[in-house]
């Protein structure tokens, strides 16, 4: 795991409630494509459930990270895609299940009018940075 220093609130910039302003650290950097409630066999999972695609989307990340060495501790920044709002409740569901409240990383959530098949509510990218 890196090490890694979070600043929820920089001087002059409110505090964020779900995510730190800033991540830093040093290593080998791990960025991981947006990921989908797809499982192993390219089936989507949880269709019109918000909650069971955001399980599904987190699990993915857990891989992806694994497979380059990282964890969700090594996280940096996460970024959120979703085509109805409505679907973060679900998503910091999802999280808080890997990711503890002193350990948020920085993150940008952004409602799109599409995503690449209309089944998916949600996609999430992640960036790391691990230990060298």
């Amino acid at each position: 795991m890196s090490v890694l220093t979070r600043i929820p609130a920089p001087d002059g910039v409110a505090a964020a409630a779900q995510y730190s302003h800033v991540v830093l650290g040093t290593g080998r950097f791990v960025a991981i494509a947006g990921q989908l409630a797809l499982d192993e066999q390219g089936r989507l999972v949880g269709e019109g459930d918000p909650a069971a695609q955001a399980r599904q989307v987190f699990e993915n990340l857990r891989r992806c990270l694994a497979s380059a060495g990282a964890t969700f501790g090594d996280v940096v920044k996460l970024t959120y895609f979703v085509t109805d709002m409505a679907h973060m409740p679900a998503l910091r569901a999802a999280r808080a299940g890997h990711i503890p409240d002193d350990r948020l990383p920085a993150a940008s959530a952004v409602q799109v009018a599409a995503l690449v098949r209309p089944e998916f509510l949600m996609e999430v990218e992640a960036f790391a940075v691990v230990a060298p």
